[in-house]
């Protein structure tokens, strides 16, 4: 495997499942039975939950408790949802969560509290190699995010692979957040690019 030009182990004799070095954040084959039953039975509850009535937020909170790594008091998602395996998505207490969310949990995505998430933002953990045979061959790995208290990430952001955002800081609507941000600030732009401070 390479990554950024250089050699990555085999897995040869690792002793471990593809599952396990997925999780760990090291490079594995992406269509391994044991992976795809995880995904498999996260659609299954996604899918439930997006076809949930308006009104009926007792299934919704029962759905996402079986479906999410961990799930606060008094947070609202609002379907539509999209995740790989819910499992490696923990969202915190007082949390509201829009239309479109795409939470691809390949490595974990956390949350926490009072976060605000508008329509259509993508938080995506999964990384692929730049050489083409290797994508052929179906390799991939992730990176965790991780987004910090009471922050507000507008309509339409991409937060990529390996990124924390501070406590406090607002992501304007579009940006696409490539590095880690952090705490109190504004930022914006593709790449987000912090503008100011906020008191």
């Amino acid at each position: 495997m390479c990554e950024g030009g250089a050699v990555v182990g085999p897995i040869d004799g690792d002793g471990r499942t593809l599952r396990e070095r997925m999780l760990a954040g090291e490079w594995y084959i992406a269509d391994d039975p044991e992976i795809e039953a995880a995904a498999r039975r996260a659609h299954r509850l996604m899918e439930a939950f997006n076809a949930t009535a308006a009104d009926d937020s007792s299934r919704r909170h029962e759905l996402l408790t079986a479906l999410l790594g961990g799930l606060g008091d008094d947070t609202v998602i609002r379907p539509p949802l999209y995740i790989d395996y819910g499992s490696s998505l923990s969202v915190g207490r007082r949390c509201f969560v829009n239309y479109g969310l795409v939470a691809l949990d390949v490595a974990a995505i956390t949350i926490g509290d009072d976060v605000q998430i508008a329509t259509n933002v993508q938080l995506l953990t999964p990384t692929h190699p730049l050489n083409a045979a290797q994508r052929r061959d179906k390799w991939e790995a992730a990176q965790p995010i991780s987004i910090g208290d009471n922050v507000w990430l507008g309509g339409g952001v991409i937060v990529c692979p390996g990124v924390s955002i501070g406590a406090d800081t607002v992501v304007g609507a579009g940006s696409v957040v490539v590095d880690d941000l952090p705490s109190g600030v504004l930022a914006v732009g593709n790449p987000a690019r912090v503008i100011r401070q906020l008191t």
